[in-house]
């Protein structure tokens, strides 16, 4: 009797599929930055690492998201020596790392429609905000900086805010296209 039944075998390759999937999305963390960092103004504050992050959660699944978010902020000061460490490297991580794992989640939960797609998106991105600020809070805490209220804003919400668009126009059109296409696991 063998233990590669098909049932086994489909869990199998869809873990498979999964971690390749992650992995073209970590690899597109490190690539990205390097499209947009030439725009003038608003290179950076289209946060192009956090598309690829926010669409794995979708994708692959909240472990997933989660994983590819903490690790691309760290593995991209690694290999380039961007962003910066500390403080905005290992903010960037827990912040992504709540993209990720929260686009997942809501996914899951939620009805498979597109209102509940973008409202997953919607979700996560404040979630993710939130996760940024406290740790943010935290390691100024820590290191004797300032970090307030109107710094949290500032760099949640309003330098933002051309990212923030461009995510809500272009992640869920992704997440569908893939939707459509049948490359996406967990649909």
């Amino acid at each position: 009797m063998s233990n590669n039944t098909p049932a086994k075998n489909g869990r199998r390759g869809d873990s498979v599929r999964r971690l390749v999937l992650a992995a073209l999305f970590l690899a597109l963390c490190m690539v990205l930055p390097f499209l947009t960092g030439g725009i003038p103004v608003i290179g950076n504050a289209i946060s192009p690492m956090h598309i690829p992050v926010l669409i794995c959660g979708f994708v692959c699944g909240w472990p997933y998201g989660l994983a590819v978010g903490f690790i691309a902020p760290l593995l991209r000061f690694a290999i380039f020596g961007m962003p910066p460490l500390f403080p905005t490297g290992v903010a960037m991580a827990f912040e992504l790392a709540a993209y990720g794992a929260l686009t997942g989640v809501f996914y899951k939960l939620l009805p498979k429609k597109i209102p509940y797609l973008y409202l997953s998106l919607v979700l996560a991105m404040l979630g993710g905000r939130v996760v940024w600020g406290v740790v943010r809070l935290l390691i100024a805490g820590l290191s004797g900086a300032e970090f307030g209220w109107a710094m949290f804003m500032s760099g949640a919400f309003l330098t933002a805010v051309p990212g923030i668009i461009i995510h809500i126009i272009l992640v869920p059109l992704v997440v569908l296209l893939l939707k459509k296409a049948r490359l996406m696991p967990n649909a």
